[in-house]
């Protein structure tokens, strides 16, 4: 499926209200030019509005002018006074301007997208309702971009637990939990260095990245009831395609809610198969010159097999930390496996299905 198309950014469109007091530009020509980007923090939101207040509470806080940034909330059909919080911290004193939206359509990605077409900053920073930012986390990731001529940027996400980690919980896994915490240095993100993808928590880009190609697909995403994952990925192997770079910036720091109804094994397995499924799906389209076994990369079938030894190792080792992680990487491959095999599947069965073709002589007989 195509990228969702935007629409090209308007001061107040229909549907997006400004809440709060307009900005003001008489003290910005005096400000040191490392403060004179305009900024936009996009943030789609559902049914999170003790979260929500924490997060806004936090960008209210930033060491980055007010008048030279925004907050878009998008409210993805949120019942649970979402609209209200954002009302109570526009109406604070030297809050920055927020504008909020009301977005129908069920999905993280149609929000985002809404969001997006009506930012006004020339750079884009992303954040979830769950997140705490660092009062520097703007200052940092717009300098991140400057420094090194990047497009865009990813920071460092590190945990806020609602309960203390499980036992059999390890760093390896935090990714599950989108608190990937990438170390302490600063790294560039291309196609040669691709380990580290930033993710909707804490990402930075400049406009015309959007400009060029898109926001996030709206069959991919997050949507209530779901595990549905993918839409940072794509949208960061596009960025990679389109010959875009990037810079992972460890000073640019948020915290990320971990819910404590997370932190249970049946989660973390449903999580990771259906993680390796969407990265199948998205694989297959992006990475073509790949060696493959059964559509497979080899290397996937090379790291599975250390995966199950590892897996029977730490059995005999009564490491059941070990165990448990490596048993997760065998369920992700699963996923990725299954998914390929069904796609391939699909693809035999509409070839060999697919109806004959009538040829039409010159005189018309067939």
């Amino acid at each position: 499926m195509p990228h969702q198309p935007l629409r090209p950014a308007a001061e107040n469109p229909e549907g997006a209200q400004q809440l709060g007091p307009a900005p003001s530009t008489s003290s910005a020509g005096s400000r040191d030019t490392s403060h004179s980007r305009r900024v936009s923090i996009v943030i789609a939101t559902h049914n999170r509005s003790a979260l929500l207040a924490a997060t806004l509470d936090a960008l209210a806080d930033q060491r980055w002018p007010h008048d030279r940034f925004e907050i878009v909330v998008a409210d993805n059909r949120s019942t649970d006074g979402t609209r209200r919080t954002v009302e109570s911290a526009a109406a604070q004193a030297g809050t920055p301007p927020i504008r909020y939206l009301f977005v129908g359509e069920p999905g993280k990605s149609y929000a985002v997208n809404a969001a997006l077409a009506v930012a006004t900053g020339e750079i884009l920073l992303f954040t979830d309702d769950d997140v705490v930012a660092d009062p520097l986390w703007i200052d940092r990731m717009v300098h991140a971009l400057d420094s090194t001529g990047a497009d865009f940027a990813a920071g460092r996400i590190v945990p806020r637990w609602e309960a203390p980690p499980p036992a059999w919980m390890s760093p390896s896994l935090y990714g599950v939990l989108a608190v990937p915490d990438n170390g302490g240095e600063r790294r560039p993100i291309g196609l040669d260095a691709p380990d580290i993808m930033p993710i909707g928590a804490n990402m930075g880009l400049r406009r015309a990245v959007v400009d060029r190609i898109g926001g996030l697909r709206t069959d991919l995403g997050k949507l209530d009831g779901t595990l549905r994952t993918g839409e940072d990925h794509e949208f960061y192997l596009r960025m990679l395609q389109a010959g875009f770079r990037g810079v992972y910036e460890p000073e640019a720091v948020v915290q990320h809610w971990v819910p404590r109804e997370r932190l249970n094994r049946r989660y973390f397995r449903r999580w990771l198969h259906q993680n390796g499924r969407d990265v199948a799906k998205l694989e297959a389209a992006y990475t073509k010159s790949i060696r493959r076994l059964f559509g497979v990369p080899r290397y996937l079938w090379r790291e599975a097999a250390i995966n199950v030894l590892t897996a029977a190792s730490a059995v005999l080792l009564f490491d059941g930390r070990a165990r448990f992680a490596a048993t997760l990487r065998v369920l992700w491959f699963a996923g990725y496996l299954r998914e390929t095999l069904r796609a391939r599947a699909a693809l035999i069965a509409a070839r060999c299905f697919r109806a004959p073709r009538r040829v039409v002589s010159p005189s018309g007989n067939r």
